[in-house]
């Protein structure tokens, strides 16, 4: 019998026209399935319709079947299917519900039922899964945005599902990182359904590939077959990392980090002594393990932080693209939000360049999560930056818009300088000058 079943699946958006459309599918005990597909193809709707979430947590218009464990979604509350189901969502941050770690574990936990000697001792055992076990006492407004994805992992495993539901679960973890959840992830016992736009680590582990094209499925094959037709059809999705001819910046410098210190509060030092160079014309990906600092020396960058010790020096204006940009998305439509930095006619072309000009009258929450990346990169490329800090860039976006954002910040780079800050190793590649790593040898930021 099949754990989950979707039978001739169509979901409708208020106002959108479909989501998902006429979809049927069957995930088998343990099976691995990853889910490909563009941003907007449907994917994070049918990852919350396997969860119940669609329809009971999401307007609009439901039709067919989907049943997990028997149990028809549209009679069964989310709550009734805590413990067989668990998600990982793409954004984290939306996720938790307390402000320290080991209660956030612990939280799922008692609410569906755990015995009360038993929830501490599961609550560590899914932290050193992940290997988190030494951010038990942490709270989680310190954390970076990979160790609050490996959080919400072991929230997940914590409660050990028979179908885990993990949508975007690696876009902000390093590469090492990302390998280890998908190692405990695969490893857990369950079912598995993966939605992913970095594929090659999870292609390694899947059983079987669906792909979505604006909301069908055109693709459900085993793994071996599915590349074969990725290869033919969807290069992007298989395509291996090319490097960017490397060069050093030789225009004028727009800013230095020299010897920085910063610390959070009366925390440890997370920067110490770190130095930086951007130039006008070149782009810098700054890569690193997650909390090694890249965010925080990507803001006293731009300016949002003050330094501790050391001196930043810039010369013009800056923007920075924070790694959660639906955060701060304020207006009623996608123009009306990018003109908020410009005027109209600059916001059309600039809308255009990042290829949303069809999005000029939607409101921003109905877009995707890589077309909400992409209208924020929108909102600071139109102020026509000095220093043009982006981090994360391609959180949520498939390969083929990656490839397109590549271009562009390639094609406007003699503009401005650049910072990238990146777990994404090809796209790093494709459009970066120079590499940086804080914490790496060939050329280290932190003393």
């Amino acid at each position: 019998m099949a754990l989950a079943s979707v039978e001739g699946l169509t979901f409708s958006y208020p106002g959108s026209p479909p989501a998902l459309d006429d979809v049927s599918l069957r995930i088998d005990p343990g099976e691995i399935v990853l889910l490909l597909g563009a941003s907007g193809s449907g994917k994070s709707t049918l990852v919350r319709a396997l969860g119940g979430l669609v329809p009971w947590f999401h307007g609009g218009t439901f039709s067919g079947r989907v049943e997990i464990a028997g149990r028809d979604t549209r009679s069964t509350h989310p709550s009734a299917l805590a413990g067989t189901v668990a998600t990982v969502f793409q954004d984290p941050e939306d996720q938790v519900v307390l402000g320290q770690v080991e209660a956030e574990i612990a939280f799922g936990l008692e609410n569906v039922g755990t015995r009360p000697d038993e929830i501490l001792p599961r609550a560590h055992a899914a932290l050193a899964s992940v290997g988190a076990s030494h951010l038990a006492g942490r709270r989680v407004a310190e954390l970076s945005g990979g160790e609050l994805q490996r959080i919400c992992l072991a929230s997940a495993l914590a409660l050990r599902p028979e179908l885990l539901l993990l949508d975007e679960p690696t876009s902000q973890l390093d590469p090492d990182g990302a390998e280890a959840f998908l190692d405990h992830a695969f490893g857990s016992g369950a079912a598995v359904v993966i939605s992913e736009q970095r594929p090659a680590a999870a292609l390694r582990h899947a059983d079987r590939v669906l792909f979505l094209d604006r909301g069908r499925i055109v693709l459900d094959a085993p793994r071996d077959e599915a590349v074969a037709w990725l290869d033919e059809h969807r290069p992007a999705w298989t395509a291996e990392p090319t490097d960017n001819v490397s060069q050093e910046g030789t225009g004028d410098v727009v800013a230095r980090l020299s010897g920085i210190r910063f610390a959070y509060g009366d925390g440890p030092l997370v920067l110490d002594g770190a130095s930086l160079e951007l130039r006008r014309g070149e782009i810098v990906a700054l890569t690193g393990p997650n909390g090694s600092g890249k965010t925080t020396l990507a803001k006293l960058g731009a300016g949002l932080l003050e330094p501790q010790g050391g001196a930043v020096e810039r010369d013009g204006r800056a923007a920075f693209l924070l790694q959660d940009p639906g955060r701060y998305l304020v207006r009623e439509t996608a123009l009306d939000e990018v003109a908020l930095g410009a005027g109209t006619e600059r916001a059309k072309r600039v809308l255009a360049e990042v290829g949303l000009a069809w999005a000029e009258d939607r409101h921003p929450r109905d877009l995707s999560s890589g077309e909400r990346e992409r209208l924020a990169l929108a909102t600071v490329l139109v102020t026509e930056p000095d220093l043009l800090v982006l981090d994360e860039p391609t959180r949520g976006v498939d390969p083929e818009r990656k490839n397109e954002l590549a271009e562009l910040l390639r094609a406007q780079a003699a503009r401005r300088a650049t910072l990238v800050v990146t777990h994404d190793v090809a796209f790093a590649a494709s459009v970066a000058d120079r590499e940086v790593s804080l914490g790496a040898v060939r050329e280290a930021l932190v003393a």
